[in-house]
């Protein structure tokens, strides 16, 4: 198969895969205040539950209760940018298509992920409980920035190690 019709079919699969992650953000938009405050609450938990297992610190449930609800905010901060990172990376490779600059790429990518988090936003204005900042904007837009800014070093770091492990098989066999 040739490199041309990798690049397309990884491409597509990216781009369907981004509509499906932006559905799923929908999903977790669409959520009133009680029900998105239950998930944030149940992850805080257990993170602080897994936290305190792994370093062995025996605390008891009211204080991880407490812990968790510190946390929380974080770990929904967290979330946002996490969820528009992986949105990020998404429309990046299906940008790939194009055979753009990787500058290219990234720019594009971060400004569409940008627009679906103000969509995003205005969306939330219409859910019981919830309102649209501005604030939550700038988290997704630097959890883009940033989310695929780590892909690109990972990508780069990755491509560096398989040209030096084949420089050095050249110098091997030669």
């Amino acid at each position: 198969m040739k490199k041309k019709d990798i690049v397309r079919i990884r491409s597509n699969i990216a781009g369907v895969l981004a509509v499906l992650w932006m559905i799923v953000i929908f999903i977790f938009s669409a959520q009133n205040k009680e029900e998105s405050s239950v998930v944030s609450e149940g992850v805080s938990d257990q993170i602080v539950s897994m936290t305190g297992w792994l370093f062995h610190l025996h605390i008891d449930a009211e204080r991880i209760w407490e812990i968790a609800r510190l946390v929380e905010y974080f770990v929904r901060k967290g979330a946002h940018m996490t969820e528009f990172a992986i949105l990020a990376i998404l429309l990046y490779v299906w940008i790939g298509r194009w055979q753009l600059k990787r500058l290219y790429r990234y720019g594009i990518a971060v400004v569409l992920t940008i627009l679906y988090a103000c969509s995003d936003e205005f969306h939330q204005l219409f859910v019981e409980g919830r309102a649209g900042l501005i604030s939550d904007v700038i988290v997704d837009s630097v959890g883009a920035i940033i989310g695929l800014a780590v892909f690109l070093l990972l990508q780069s770091y990755v491509l560096w190690r398989r040209r030096k492990r084949t420089d050095h098989n050249r110098k091997a066999c030669a």
